[in-house]
């Protein structure tokens, strides 16, 4: 129901053990552990920002547009503060600062549609978009620790989401680079009415879900939602979304063995 994945059927686990030895170097290097929090940080709040600019331009009411305006420069202000950031706690603090300001943007783009948010909340989700939200998260995540599994990366060794037992916490990382885009993909599907009530049933609990046939047109979209083409900016060419997850866990690869002396995040052009 949250969109968690249940099993994988994969291959063995490619890459070598020098590879695996140098991820497991670097997350205990607390410097270079923090300087990949940063990087995955704020690549996630770049792309907030261009996300929140395009629901602006995008906003026929000059005052709604206005105020998604002054919360992408907000967004953008944050990026500036992880440089001082010192600790990784400190980068949480900025993370979570922008990402207040973020989802009261989601809230504003959402505001005269049918399903309405007024904030982020999970386990269990409170609102159809919330459901949603969580729903494609999961997806994502799966994506992420299916391509670092093909890389021969341990998914469950995180930088900004430190290892914790059952975590897949590198995978989690990654994906912090492509949540605008899950998000721009989920109001796309609100603001076009794809998505309605009869898409989600409530539970006693007070949870908010997707139906059986809520799910199956989802994951339609989201495939199709895969297929969109975007710029690359370090390849310098428009590629799949579906192929983003596999070239960031190789470029990270790439960045732990020494060949890159930092590591690439994807941002929007």
């Amino acid at each position: 129901m949250s969109g968690r994945v249940r099993f994988v059927v994969s291959g063995v686990t490619g890459g070598n053990v020098h590879l695996r030895s140098a991820l497991y170097g670097a997350v205990s290097d607390a410097a270079h552990s923090l300087s990949l929090a940063k990087t995955f940080v704020a690549a996630k709040l770049q792309n907030s920002r261009k996300v929140v600019e395009r629901w602006a331009r995008d906003e026929r009411d000059s005052y709604e547009a206005d105020g998604l305006t002054k919360r992408a420069r907000q967004i953008g202000e944050r990026v500036g503060r992880l440089a001082g950031a010192e600790t990784a706690g400190q980068v949480r603090g900025v993370e979570g600062d922008a990402a207040r300001i973020y989802f009261g943007a989601v809230g504003q783009a959402l505001s005269r549609c049918e399903l309405r948010f007024s904030k982020r909340n999970r386990r269990p989700p409170r609102d159809p978009v919330n459901a949603m939200f969580g729903f494609c998260y999961g997806l994502l995540v799966t994506e992420f620790i299916g391509a670092t599994e093909s890389v021969g990366l341990d998914y469950q060794m995180g930088f900004f989401h430190r290892p914790r037992s059952g975590r897949p916490s590198l995978a989690l990382d990654l994906a912090e680079e492509l949540r605008a885009l899950t998000d721009r993909f989920v109001v796309s599907l609100v603001r076009r009415r794809q998505v309605g009530h009869a898409s989600f049933v409530r539970t006693p609990g007070g949870g908010v879900y997707l139906t059986d046939d809520g799910r199956a047109g989802l994951i339609k979209e989201w495939e199709r939602h895969k297929e969109t083409a975007v710029l690359h900016r370090v390849s310098g060419r428009r590629v799949g979304r579906w192929a983003l997850p596999s070239i960031q866990a190789t470029l990270l690869a790439r960045h732990l063995r020494g060949d890159l002396p930092v590591y690439p995040p994807f941002v929007l052009a």
